[in-house]
């Protein structure tokens, strides 16, 4: 910890946030948790390179940066959107002790850095909410779960079912659909699979499942727990059934269990969850 309780560094790995958005976090810390918590927000998180925080070298040295400083505790990611996958490979291999070390909080594209750590088994790969919920409506409760679960102050922002004995992960349904059988796919054989997603149509997510309930690593799991499918735009010829009803029949139909609702998706309610069986 730095000298002033739990310092938590801030990168931006794919979209850039703003110094207001920086600020208000800062703020909303300072005023409800005073010393216990530090946050550092790398210079990169406010770079723009097109879509992104900075080009890929950018955010690649400053993730490293921040994940091998012995004075971090924790890595948080600034927000979402794509640009995970495009870090470099060279970035994770030069990960040390002081990385290891650390959890590693985020979600939506930040799973897919989430999948890669926790395949190599570095850190404790952590999916709960970014720093930029500030700007949600509510946002301010997304903010106070992680907070309050890195300072010990409350474990009541946990899924509930991220408390059984079994290993588990959630993840964004589009992340890990798009890493199926590339090397950042971990070994998720017994674990339960939490899924959610935003902004796809009904048809994209049961395509989704297809690819996903079609791998062969992914019908070695305990079995798949949904979260929510948020922001679904209206097709033009009606689907015919629900995400529910589509997440079951791909469950069923490649024998793998289905284990209901989880407290997970890309809005303020959206619950924290320890990879494996942390």
């Amino acid at each position: 910890m730095g000298s002033s309780g739990l310092t938590i560094g801030v990168v931006a790995p794919a979209k850039a946030i703003s110094q207001e958005t920086a600020e208000k976090v800062t703020r909303f810390a300072r005023e409800h948790y005073g010393s216990e918590i530090e946050l550092r927000f790398h210079p990169q998180c406010f770079l723009t390179h097109g879509h992104f925080a900075g080009n890929d070298e950018a955010r690649s040295l400053a993730f490293l940066e921040y994940a091998n400083s012995p004075d971090i505790d924790v890595i948080w990611a600034a927000r979402g959107g794509y640009g995970c996958m495009r870090l470099h490979d060279s970035m994770f291999e030069r990960l040390n002790g002081n990385a290891n070390a650390k959890a590693y909080i985020g979600y939506s594209d930040f799973g897919a850095v989430l999948a890669r750590l926790y395949k190599m088994q570095i850190g404790r790969p952590i999916h709960g909410p970014v720093a930029v919920e500030i700007e949600r409506t509510g946002g301010e409760a997304c903010i106070a779960r992680v907070f309050d679960y890195l300072t010990g102050r409350s474990l009541e922002g946990i899924e509930p079912m991220a408390r059984a004995p079994h290993p588990r992960v959630a993840i964004n349904l589009s992340i890990i659909e798009h890493l199926i059988g590339t090397h950042w796919q971990p070994d998720l054989s017994g674990h339960v699979l939490m899924i959610e997603d935003v902004g796809e149509y009904e048809y994209a997510i049961d395509r989704k499942m297809f690819t996903l309930c079609s791998n062969e690593n992914i019908r070695q799991a305990r079995g798949i727990a949904l979260g929510r499918c948020s922001d679904i735009p209206e097709n033009e010829i009606p689907f015919g059934m629900t995400y529910e009803e589509s997440v079951r029949e791909w469950c069923h139909r490649s024998g793998i269990e289905y284990l209901g609702r989880a407290d997970i998706g890309h809005d303020i309610d959206n619950k924290l969850v320890v990879w494996g069986q942390g």
